[in-house]
């Protein structure tokens, strides 16, 4: 059984009507003592399945009255008499959940918490890009498979990118643009990184690592639309570890350092080559992004934001749409597609 701690700080002149409500939402156990003269402190302790219906109503009822505190608090282990006796007949129906969901997840809460964390430039995020882009400039120099996807571990590029989407699907505007800032910032110290080190050094750039990103191929959109989905979805269940940011760096880190360094070479056909490569993996990953996070059926509470959440949802999907169409006519078109 998954299980987390509620603790809601209701003010005494509000506790009758809240409590009388919490008590009817679904819960394993309730506890309620006084906090002071002011306030009452309740405990709930939930299924993680349903936190996110408690925490909606109490952040309802947060908005119209002041003096309302609640904090989400992970359960590690929860013992009594019934869980123990009840624990083949939960496992059942967690089983039966399992295969009727179309997808699990955390809370919409948690999940914003996430998303606010990752779409922040810190000192952390750019020390590990500057190295990612270090490591994989070495790799492409050295034409060592082995040392590029060495950087693709380093490289923290999947926070940023899944946060876009997932504001995106949320109609915030003003956290979109912070994730969406973020990436670009990303994206940036790694194609300067690989320019400086082509004006520097005598580098040859007949390489497999340079030549393969310089291109763009049917399969460059599956790997894209895939590291898109794997990554929205581990986010999901945030379990966005190594291996899922790995996945979404194999389409980001390598193409944004053969776009620097074909920049650095003054190759303006293989930069074209390589910026369509960018354009079209960043464009792919926000698209399954989108539509993973739009199938978890993720919706604000406040009525105005959920009005702008649903335009900002269908504006996300199509736009997004449009521009890998339109890359995918520009590359057909103009140059061609190598199967």
């Amino acid at each position: 059984m998954s299980l987390q701690l509620i603790e809601a700080y209701i003010p005494n002149k509000h506790f009758e009507s809240v409590n009388g409500n919490l008590r009817e939402l679904p819960h394993t156990s309730y506890w309620v003592s006084s906090e002071s003269k002011e306030r009452m402190l309740v405990r709930i302790l939930v299924d993680t399945d349903e936190v996110e219906e408690v925490l909606n109503y109490l952040e309802s009822v947060s908005n119209v009255v002041e003096g309302f505190e609640t904090m989400l608090i992970p359960v590690r282990t929860y013992l009594s008499r019934a869980t123990i006796n009840e624990e083949a007949e939960e496992e059942k129906e967690i089983e039966e959940k399992e295969e009727k969901a179309m997808l699990l997840r955390a809370s919409r809460h948690e999940l914003i918490s996430y998303v606010e964390k990752n779409s922040v430039t810190t000192l952390n995020y750019t020390l590990l890009i500057f190295l990612s882009a270090v490591v994989g400039t070495m790799g492409f120099i050295k034409d060592s498979e082995a040392v590029v996807i060495g950087s693709m571990v380093i490289a923290p590029l999947i926070g940023p990118v899944i946060a876009t989407a997932f504001a995106a699907i949320l109609g915030d505007y003003k956290l979109l643009g912070k994730a969406a800032l973020t990436s670009f910032i990303g994206v940036g110290i790694v194609v300067c990184i690989a320019i400086l080190f082509n004006m520097i050094f005598d580098i040859d750039i007949s390489t497999k690592q340079y030549i393969t990103r310089t291109d763009v191929t049917i399969f460059d959109f599956f790997l894209a639309l895939a590291a898109g989905a794997a990554g929205s979805i581990a986010t999901l269940n945030r379990k966005s570890g190594n291996l899922v940011g790995v996945m979404v760096a194999v389409a980001l880190l390598p193409p944004n350092i053969a776009l620097g360094m074909s920049i650095g070479k003054g190759l303006w056909q293989e930069m074209y080559g390589s910026l369509l490569l960018v354009l079209v993996n960043i464009m792919c990953i926000l698209l399954s992004a989108v539509i993973v996070f739009s199938l978890t059926g993720i919706r604000p509470v406040r009525w105005k934001e959920v009005q702008r959440a649903n335009v900002s949802r269908s504006l996300s999907i199509v736009f997004v749409l449009m521009i890998v169409v339109s890359l995918l006519a520009v590359i057909f078109l103009g140059k061609g597609i190598g199967l």
